[in-house]
């Protein structure tokens, strides 16, 4: 089965499918952090971030891994051509990057091939803009999770203060969460947008706590069902 979570930028979808996939026994796939991976990678070689031919060759060509600890199904590691980018891609830096690599229709098309393949194998929890229209439009289950941008400038803004990144201020975050959606959301490729199908899931007024059992109980009804 594949949970797909939706959702803007900073409504908290990765650190949610990591917990609802380790209480499932579930596996974990960040289809998030691949994207930021290529712009890490981009920045790193110098590449211009509007160069598509660029960006596609570093999805096709330098493997993107997910380091396991033995028996865990959430990586605690992720590598691009050898280079571990785990750190380096949740910082401000990436975060302003990784809108132009995530709308390059070739890199996309290049890294949706690899999420179905890694979807294939297990039964997954998968997270990021697309998964319920484009990667796994089939999948079981299927949750847009949303909040208001300040809500989600407020989450983002405690988050890089418990990772010691105090650099930027809320106002900034707020700014960049704003501009990241209006990017994401009207993309030619792969815009962001819930499925027909989706269970939209508001969280700004919601603790962590209740939106896992919400994603929990959808699962749980589908393979009861099932």
């Amino acid at each position: 089965m594949i949970v797909a979570i939706d959702g803007p930028s900073g409504s908290g979808k990765s650190s949610m499918a990591k917990r609802v996939a380790k209480e499932l026994g579930l596996h974990y796939l960040d289809t998030g952090a691949m994207y930021r991976a290529v712009a890490f990678l981009a920045l790193e070689r110098r590449i211009d971030l509007n160069d598509a031919d660029a960006l596609e060759s570093i999805a096709l060509n330098d493997k993107i891994e997910f380091v396991h600890d033995e028996g865990e199904a959430i990586a605690k590691a992720v590598k691009i051509a050898g280079i571990d980018c785990t750190k380096q891609i949740r910082t401000p830096e990436i975060d302003k990057a990784v809108s132009p690599v995530a709308t390059c229709a070739k890199v996309r098309s290049a890294l949706v091939n690899q999420q179905r393949q890694i979807g294939a194998l297990h039964n997954t929890v998968m997270e990021g803009r697309d998964i319920g229209t484009v990667v796994f439009p089939n999948a079981e289950v299927k949750i847009f999770m949303t909040a208001s941008a300040e809500e989600r400038a407020k989450r983002r803004y405690l988050q890089n203060q418990n990772r010691g990144m105090t650099t930027l201020s809320y106002e900034e975050i707020l700014e960049d969460i704003n501009r990241r959606d209006r990017v994401d959301s009207t993309r030619d490729t792969s815009p962001l947008k819930a499925a027909d199908d989706a269970i939209m899931l508001d969280t700004t007024n919601m603790t962590k706590d209740e939106v896992c059992e919400f994603i929990k109980n959808a699962y749980l009804a589908v393979a009861k069902s099932n």
